[in-house]
């Protein structure tokens, strides 16, 4: 990933993205008024996620992630637009094309067991 540089350039990336586009309003509206905490908690968590120093556990303990963003609303909308977002933060900052297809691929795992709101409506014939 290139260390804890780039992690950081890529969660600046992420939350100025979030703050900036129309297209990821309703992610940002999940974040109330202000984005730095959540901003040095991700790059925490993603510096260990990465396979670098433990910065979050170290402060927080296990991540429990599930259990940590349960508080927060996290729909399909959310959901998608964190992934977009983080995409587009990850194309932004010079992540390498199969690096980010396989983050994308974990990304999604992780954000869809995340999802607390709402459900896909199933009918019946």
């Amino acid at each position: 990933m290139g260390g804890e540089p780039a992690v950081r350039a890529l969660v600046d990336r992420f939350y100025d993205l979030m703050d900036l586009e129309p297209a990821y309003r309703e992610l940002r509206a999940s974040h109330g008024t202000t984005l730095d905490d959540a901003r040095q908690k991700l790059f925490w968590f993603l510096c260990g996620w990465l396979g670098g120093p433990q910065h979050y556990q170290e402060r927080f303990g296990h991540p429990r992630l599930r259990l940590r963003h349960m508080p927060f609303k996290i729909g399909i909308i959310e959901r998608d637009q964190w992934l977009a977002c983080m995409d587009q933060a990850m194309r932004d900052t010079g992540v390498p094309a199969d690096l980010r297809k396989r983050l994308n691929q974990s990304f999604f795992q992780t954000a869809d067991w995340m999802v607390n709101q709402g459900s896909l409506v199933k009918t019946t014939l």
